[in-house]
């Protein structure tokens, strides 16, 4: 416990992203990226993640400022669940039998600077009645998991390293492939990937031609 003449040694700063579960990623891609121009900055492709019975899943991000993200999970083969025509709130209740990893996408994940800070937290919650759950990598962060008293998860996150702008096309290019194929029967990761190598080879030609023109304009000078 702190006072207010008293600096706490371990401190958050602030959101790293709210996670939700989506059934239409094209319609939350739209939204997010084309009506409110939030740039996507990452995604993760996650095949057999998990537990036994976790389906392949998209976990993708927006970036809506001062470094904080809004994220969204789509799973392959999940069918809709709760009442899509209910105004507001429908994902926000879960039916009974929703899948536990289900209710677990949407979390709230706080961002510490350190692994000296996430060891830290990891201390007090294993002290606690709510023990870390799992700690787990993922790609450029590591993340411990716990549930809060309401049953809520809660995330606590560290950077491993800078996102890179090679990371930030890999993901856009890998959201154009959800939107591509989402619509589509049976969208899985297989067709996901696939069309994503296809963007990846029409990106190339593109850039090719554009050097070409260019480096003909300057011997035309």
């Amino acid at each position: 416990m702190t006072t207010s003449h008293t600096k706490p040694v371990h401190r958050v700063r602030g959101v790293d992203h709210a996670a939700f579960p989506t059934f239409d990623p094209v319609g939350t891609v739209a939204f997010y990226r084309d009506v409110l121009r939030f740039p996507v900055v990452h995604s993760i492709c996650a095949a057999g993640w998990g537990p036994e019975q976790h389906p392949d899943f998209i976990h993708f991000f927006f970036d809506i400022g001062n470094d904080d993200r809004i994220a969204f999970f789509y799973y392959f083969g999940l069918e809709p669940i709760g009442d899509q025509d209910a105004p507001g709130d429908s994902w926000a209740r879960f039916a009974p039998g929703t899948p536990e990893f289900f209710r677990n996408s949407r979390h709230l994940a706080i961002h510490v600077d350190s692994e000296e800070d996430l060891l830290e937290y990891r201390r007090r919650l294993d002290e606690s009645q709510w023990p870390v759950e799992m700690q787990v990598v993922h790609e450029t962060i590591e993340s411990i998991y716990t549930h809060d008293p309401n049953g809520y998860m809660l995330e606590i996150t560290r950077a491993l390293r800078p996102v890179t702008a090679q990371e930030d096309l890999d993901a856009e290019l890998t959201i154009q492939a959800l939107c591509d194929i989402a619509s589509g029967e049976d969208p899985s990761m297989d067709q996901l990937l696939t069309r994503k190598a296809e963007l990846i080879v029409e990106r190339a030609a593109r850039w090719e031609e554009e050097r070409r023109t260019e480096n003909e304009e300057v011997v035309s000078r």
